[in-house]
C-alpha cells in the first residue's frame, strides 16, 4: 500500500470517510504527519479481533468514529496497541469531537492513565469504549481520565455508522534553506538594546509612573513562567518568584502584581506584570470572566484570592471611590502555549473572546485605550523560531483577533543559565506599551 502525503489519506484499497476540512484540523493538532488508513469497521468488522489484527504494533494511531447524528469524534494515542494487559500512560493522548461548525479537544488529565491495553475494544481512560461488545456502538462508563460530556461529544447518539483507525507518522524532516518568515536577532547586543529601551521608557501621562500589564491565558499556558523569565533577565540570574509548574488546575489562585527591579538592588522598572488565575473551559472553574472588569478598572487588590464560584465584590467604602489611572490596567496580554493552540476548545476560545470584548468596551471613548497583544510561550528545542512557529502565530491571530505583529515569542529560560532568554521577552514588553487617546 502506498503511503499518503502530508494531510492526505491512503485510499487504496480503503476509502476514508474523513472530510478534508476535518482531516486538516486533525493534522494541524498532530503536526507535520502522514495518515494511513489501517482499519475500517464496515470493511473489516466491528470485532475486537479484527481491530487488533489491523492496528496492533502500528505506533501512534488516530481513531475516528462517526454516528448518524453528524458527529465525528474519537481519540489519539501515541503508544502502540499491543494487548499487553497494562495501564498506558500517554501525556500526548487526547479526545476530539466535530459537529457542524464546532470542534473540541480534550487532553488526558494529569496523573491519569490514557487507556487500558487489552485484547478487547479500543478505549480511552477506561471511560470511552469504541466498537463496544463487538457492535457498532460507543459506550461511556464514567471516570476521571478525560473530562467527557457525552452530549457535546457525540450528541448521546451511541450508534456508530463507521469507525476508522489511522496510522500516524511524522513526515521526514527535509533540511532546506528558506527565507525566515520573521527575522529575530538572537544576539547579546540586541538584548541589551531592548533592555535599554525598557529601562528608559516613560509613559506619556505624568500620573502614570509604571505601566500595568495584565497577563491572561489558559491553565498551564505559562503566565507565571513568563514573568519569571522577564524577572530573571533583569535580575541577572534565574528566579522563581511566581509559582509555576504543571497541573490540571491553576497554580495561581491569587491576583498578584509583580514589579521588576533592574538588578538585585536596582530601582523598579517602569512596568508591573499582573498575574491572574488560569482560564478553564468549565463554568465555575478557573478565573471568572466577571472578575476581569474589576481587575481592568483597578478594583482588585494585590493578593486577592479568586473564588471561581463567585466574582469579586469590592469593599463598599473603597468601591465608592473610583480607581486612579495608575491603579487601572493599561494593557492586556494573552499568554498562549504554542504547542497547544490547535487543541484549544471552542469554550475556552469564547472565554478569551469575551475578555477581548470587555477590554474593548472599557477602552472605548475614555482617556485610556487598553491594548491587547499575545505572546507564544515555547519550550523544547526549536531551531528556527520564525519558520517553525509561523503556523501557530497565524492560528493565534485567527482565534484571538490580535495582529500578527503583536504575537512575539518567548523562550523558556535554561534551568542553569539565561542563555534561553535572549531578547524575546523584552520585545514583548516593549510591544505592549499603553496607547493613550
Amino acid at each position: 500500500m502506498q503511503k499518503a502525503k502530508v494531510r492526505k489519506v491512503s485510499t487504496d484499497p480503503l476509502t476514508s470517510n474523513l472530510p478534508e476540512e476535518r482531516k486538516e484540523q486533525l493534522c494541524a493538532s498532530l503536526g507535520n504527519v502522514e495518515l494511513t488508513l489501517l482499519y475500517k469497521a464496515s470493511v473489516h468488522g466491528y470485532q475486537a479481533s479484527a481491530f487488533h489484527k489491523r492496528c496492533d504494533r502500528q505506533g501512534p494511531t488516530l481513531l475516528v468514529a462517526y454516528n448518524r447524528s453528524g458527529y465525528i469524534f474519537g481519540g489519539y494515542t501515541s503508544v502502540d496497541y499491543a494487548q499487553s494487559g497494562r495501564e498506558i500512560t500517554d501525556e500526548e493522548a487526547f479526545l476530539f469531537s466535530f459537529q457542524g461548525g464546532t470542534c473540541s479537544y480534550i487532553k488526558v488529565n494529569s496523573g491519569y492513565n490514557a487507556r487500558y491495553d487489552d485484547a478487547k475494544w479500543p478505549n480511552f481512560g477506561q471511560q470511552l469504549y469504541f466498537c463496544y461488545n463487538n457492535q457498532p456502538a460507543v459506550y461511556h462508563q464514567g471516570g476521571s481520565a478525560f473530562n467527557i460530556n457525552t452530549s457535546s461529544m457525540y450528541g448521546n447518539d451511541t450508534q456508530l455508522s463507521e469507525c476508522e483507525v489511522y496510522k500516524v507518522e511524522q513526515e521526514p524532516q527535509v533540511s532546506i534553506e528558506e527565507k525566515p518568515w520573521r527575522n529575530v536577532l538572537w544576539t547579546t547586543e540586541r538584548r541589551d538594546e531592548l533592555m535599554g529601551l525598557i529601562r528608559n521608557h516613560k509613559p506619556l501621562m505624568t500620573s502614570i509612573s509604571r505601566v500595568r500589564i495584565l497577563m491572561v491565558g489558559p491553565v498551564g499556558a505559562g503566565k507565571s513562567s513568563f514573568f519569571n523569565s522577564i524577572n530573571s533577565i533583569f535580575t541577572g540570574h534565574v528566579t522563581n518568584k511566581a509559582m509555576s509548574g504543571s497541573a490540571g488546575t491553576s497554580l495561581t489562585v491569587q491576583f498578584r502584581t509583580y514589579p521588576v527591579n533592574d538588578g538585585r538592588e536596582g530601582k523598579p522598572l517602569p512596568f508591573v506584570l499582573c498575574d491572574t488565575m488560569g482560564l478553564e473551559e468549565q463554568s465555575g472553574a478557573g478565573l471568572d470572566i466577571d472578575d476581569i472588569s474589576s481587575i481592568l478598572q483597578g478594583h482588585v487588590p494585590d493578593r486577592y484570592k479568586f473564588n471561581p464560584m463567585a466574582p469579586f465584590q469590592p469593599d463598599e467604602q473603597k468601591g465608592s471611590r473610583p480607581a486612579s489611572l495608575q491603579e487601572k490596567i493599561h494593557c492586556v496580554v494573552y499568554v498562549i502555549d504554542a504547542t497547544k493552540i490547535s487543541l484549544m476548545s471552542s469554550k475556552l476560545e469564547e472565554k478569551l473572546a469575551a475578555i477581548r470584548r470587555k477590554v474593548n468596551s472599557l477602552g472605548a471613548g475614555g482617556e485610556l485605550s487598553v491594548r491587547c497583544a499575545g505572546v507564544l510561550c515555547v519550550t523544547g528545542e526549536v531551531k528556527n523560531y520564525s519558520q517553525e512557529l509561523e503556523p501557530e502565530s497565524q492560528m493565534v491571530t485567527q482565534r484571538l483577533w490580535v495582529q500578527m505583529t503583536e504575537v512575539p515569542m518567548s523562550k523558556a529560560p535554561n534551568p542553569q543559565t539565561l542563555a534561553g532568554c535572549l531578547c524575546v521577552c523584552p520585545v514583548m514588553v516593549c510591544s505592549v506599551c499603553v496607547n493613550y487617546s
